[in-house]
């Protein structure tokens, strides 16, 4: 995933960009990126690698420089972002969210036209480059962007800096979000709401899916209406999103609450705390305990202050390193104790197996683990969703290469709760990660949970439902 911000204010916006996209750092891995226009400086930009350090860190020196009363700034996943770009429709500079799963044929398009690419993104073409072309060769931004909706497959929200505002244009099919905030000064657009309050912005508005918006410090207009059909990614409400965040108007962390509460409803286990795995885990561990009435405690504190982001460090060994040595385990509560555990989902399995081996280690008697979303059984087409690098990675498929002894068994039938191959797949996960239980959330319960329609929502990684 990748995360942006946006702002233009009657006055100075750098401040604005610097903590608002920083308020975004939890959905990047790799790089930071800002650009801002001035009409006396133009438009200015500095990339960092976040690699070994945070985006504050990395960009105060920069920050200092900066002057413009509009800008936008990126948390991204892989590419370096922002690019600008100077073409018939003026000089910008873009940012986007995206995932391109067609890259190679729009890159073999443009090679078949004579045009080349200047940016690189770990030995390939930068998506970023890639959509400021789509958008460069047509007449106007709207239909430039329309060309964007059109070709790319996958997913993709953009934010353009123009030198008299922002355009904000939403995924085609609305996978990704982008919220619009408002105070006394001017506007802002971003990816997460919880960037809002401290900077004084309140929620105005929620582009819908494919809708274009031009912003300026006096308001916003829309340029493309919304389409009728959406998918936005049901991950963003059980692990993506941060706690105070709003997608389509619906809390992240009241969501969790509501997974928690739906997954406590009719277990049977009897315990002596619940808890939450941190930190996506807490929301849907308030909700089980309270369903249920049994304690809430914390037999893992989370080490902070000096340990980064466990997926930070390229090397996967040094991700297991970061990942176990920020758990503290509380022997106090751990030991001689059952205890029911809430995670967001099971990806690979590698740090939880980890974790079980840990608090077997520290005395636990039963670790029962429930999981906030359905067994994740397919791979996600249309946003930088799983770290994975291989379906084969993934515990579900794993368990269904032991199960049928080949790769290539059909994942939908083990999507199927009513079928006992799903069940087969559980109790096969159940036993290589060593827990005395583990119970999934159902789809619906997921559903009902976010609060929208199915048809609203990208529910693909557990049923392979989705579109391009």
């Amino acid at each position: 995933m990748s995360g942006f911000f946006g702002s233009i204010l009657k006055g100075d916006c750098v401040s604005d960009v610097f903590y608002g996209t920083d308020y975004h750092s939890h959905l990047g891995t790799k790089r930071g990126g800002m650009a801002f226009f001035s009409k006396e400086k133009g438009f200015q930009r500095a990339i960092h690698s976040l690699e070994n350090s945070y985006f504050r860190t990395k960009f105060e020196n920069d920050y200092e420089n900066f002057a413009g009363r509009s800008g936008i700034g990126v948390i991204s996943d892989n590419e370096a972002q922002p690019i600008i770009v100077t073409s018939h429709l003026g000089r910008f500079a873009v940012v986007s969210v995206s995932k391109i799963v067609n890259s190679d044929e729009l890159e073999k398009r443009y090679m078949e036209q004579h045009r080349t690419f200047s940016e690189v993104s770990e030995g390939d073409i930068n998506p970023t480059e890639l959509v400021a072309m789509l958008v460069a060769e047509c007449k106007d931004f709207v239909s430039g962007i329309e060309n964007v909706y059109d070709k790319v497959k996958g997913s993709c929200s953009i934010l353009i800096l123009t030198e008299d505002g922002i355009i904000a244009a939403r995924d085609k099919l609305g996978r990704t979000p982008i919220v619009i905030g408002k105070k006394n000064t001017g506007y802002a657009a971003a990816f997460e709401t919880c960037s809002f309050p401290n900077l004084g912005y309140e929620i105005e508005y929620y582009l819908g899916a494919a809708e274009i918006v031009k912003i300026t410090a006096e308001g916003y207009e829309q340029l493309r209406k919304p389409n009728e059909q959406m998918q936005v990614c049901s991950f963003l409400w059980v692990y993506y999103g941060y706690p105070p965040s709003f997608y389509e108007g619906i809390n992240v962390d009241e969501c969790r609450y509501r997974c928690g509460a739906a997954l406590g409803k009719n277990d049977d286990i009897k315990s002596d705390f619940v808890a939450g795995i941190p930190d996506s885990g807490f929301g849907h561990a308030m909700g089980y305990s309270n369903e249920q009435g049994t304690p809430l405690k914390r037999p893992y504190s989370k080490y902070t202050p000096t340990w980064p982001r466990s997926f930070m460090p390229q090397n996967q060994d040094m991700r297991d390193l970061v990942a176990k040595m920020k758990l503290l385990p509380n022997k106090a509560i751990i030991k001689d104790n059952i205890g029911i555990f809430l995670d967001d989902s099971i990806v690979r399995g590698t740090q939880l197996k980890d974790n079980v081996r840990d608090l077997y280690a520290a005395g636990m008697k039963e670790v029962h683990m429930r999981i906030a979303c359905p067994p994740l059984t397919h791979p996600c087409e249309f946003l930088n969703f799983s770290r994975s690098r291989s379906h084969l990675d993934l515990a579900t498929h794993k368990a269904v290469k032991v199960l049928e002894g080949h790769e290539n068994a059909d994942m939908t039938e083990y999507s199927d709760t009513k079928n006992g191959k799903y069940e087969a797949m559980v109790e096969q996960i159940r036993k290589e990660l060593d827990l005395s239980s583990l119970k999934f959330q159902k789809l619906s319960d997921l559903v009902d949970a976010i609060g929208l329609p199915k048809e609203k929502l990208c529910t693909h990684c557990w049923d392979g439902s989705s579109y391009f």
